[in-house]
């Protein structure tokens, strides 16, 4: 074929115009099948993105105020910046011996002002510890034995019949005793030969061993309003309603609740 007839063989023309003939492929590269691809330069493409490297393993640091503890964060260049550990002062005390000794004996103070006064309301309105005084109640109570008193009792109740009671002696109310209610107000009373009757009706007396009976004689009397007849249950030797008259309802101190000494003999009334 003459240089005439290739088709290849024209004068260069515009890349604009349509009718111009492709252009000759390029020689095939021997070592590949394919034509050689141009390296082509893209001025806006950035260089491949490279991970830095990871930091060795490290043990986890201990920390005293360290903001990041085991975590620091990354700077703009994949360095990691340092930060200083902060630390928070605390305030040291610095009181002296002698002021918290004082604060402490302020302390105990007030503990006991307010013993005393959880202590003076009890007794005043709640219970008391009395401690008996001779043999006027034995069997029943025996000298120096223990009691606990229920003054509350009667502040919203009255005396009843067969109550062991802690009252103050009518003829000097400096003392007190403790007695056994035998009869309240309006009740008829009477003894014959020791023997007690309230209305008419003989009273129980079996707690009273045969040789703490009296074979005395007394009465009959209507118990005045507001007044009880007390007796001591060691009956022929107990100073009592006998000898020195009525009790008047204000001179009852309380109800004997408990005898809590001897602990062996401790026991409810």
């Amino acid at each position: 074929m003459s240089d005439s007839q290739d088709p290849y063989n024209v004068p260069p023309r515009s890349p604009f115009d349509p009718y111009a003939p492709p252009e000759r492929p390029a020689a095939a590269d021997p070592f590949t099948s394919m034509p050689p691809r141009p390296a082509v330069h893209d001025p806006y493409s950035a260089p491949p993105y490279a991970a830095p490297a990871a930091e060795p393993f490290a043990p986890p640091r201990e920390s005293h105020g360290d903001l990041y503890p085991d975590h620091r964060p990354p700077t703009h260049d994949g360095a990691h910046e340092q930060y200083a550990p902060i630390h928070v002062d605390r305030p040291v005390e610095t009181a002296s011996l002698g002021s918290r000794m004082a604060d402490e004996f302020i302390a105990w103070l007030k503990t006991l002002a307010s013993a005393a006064v959880y202590a003076t309301l009890i007794v005043t309105f709640g219970f008391q510890v009395a401690r008996v005084e001779g043999q006027s109640m034995a069997p029943t109570l025996e000298d120096q034995d223990r009691l606990i008193v229920n003054k509350f009792a009667y502040r919203i109740g009255s005396p009843q019949i067969g109550d062991i009671v802690m009252l103050y002696y009518p003829l000097n109310p400096d003392k007190s005793f403790v007695k056994r209610v035998m009869a309240e107000p309006g009740d008829q009373v009477k003894i014959i030969d020791g023997k007690v009757y309230r209305n008419d009706v003989l009273m129980d007396d079996a707690f009273v061993p045969s040789e703490f009976k009296s074979h005395d004689d007394w009465g009959p009397k209507v118990i005045d309003e507001g007044y009880y007849f007390v007796m001591g249950d060691h009956r022929n030797n107990s100073s009592d309603s006998r000898h020195w008259g009525l009790v008047p309802k204000k001179y009852i101190i309380g109800r004997v609740q408990l005898r809590w000494w001897p602990v062996p003999e401790a026991r409810t009334f």
